[in-house]
């Protein structure tokens, strides 16, 4: 049986190379009621912080359901997938607003979609630190 677990803040530069290109991901939050909300998102990886990043609207469902799960935040799981290339990180996610994380995680947004977001005056971040990663890349 193959292994597919990593080390989330020491990936391989295979790994690390295929978060830094340019792939739709999911997001898969628990609804209050413990069911799996899965949305399509982009996601950006700091394996030196250990922490993956989703910028995103206060008012969104994604973030409801990490701010429902209280001060610890929410088990989620960020996924991106390239034919037969997978890549999971797994961690606990808070939601963030300081102006500084939310500019650091547009900033990354940018370097890996090629994109500046458009402006939105109710961004925050959803900061996943990182336990688990896992693919096969």
């Amino acid at each position: 049986m193959a292994t597919h677990s990593k080390d989330p803040g020491a990936p391989s530069a295979p790994y690390l190379g295929f978060w830094r290109e340019r792939h739709l991901c999911t997001l898969t939050t628990p609804r209050p009621d413990g069911s799996p909300h899965v949305v399509p998102v982009g996601v950006t990886y700091d394996p030196e912080a250990r922490l993956a990043r989703v910028i995103a609207s206060r008012t969104s469902r994604k973030v409801a359901n990490v701010l429902a799960a209280g001060p610890e935040g929410a088990r989620v799981a960020v996924c991106q997938v390239d034919g037969r290339r997978w890549a999971t990180l797994e961690g606990r996610a808070v939601v963030r607003s300081e102006p500084e994380r939310v500019a650091e995680a547009e900033r990354r947004y940018a370097e890996r979609y090629e994109r500046t977001p458009s402006p939105n005056p109710s961004r925050v971040v959803i900061e996943i630190d990182l336990t688990r990663a896992m693919g096969n890349i």
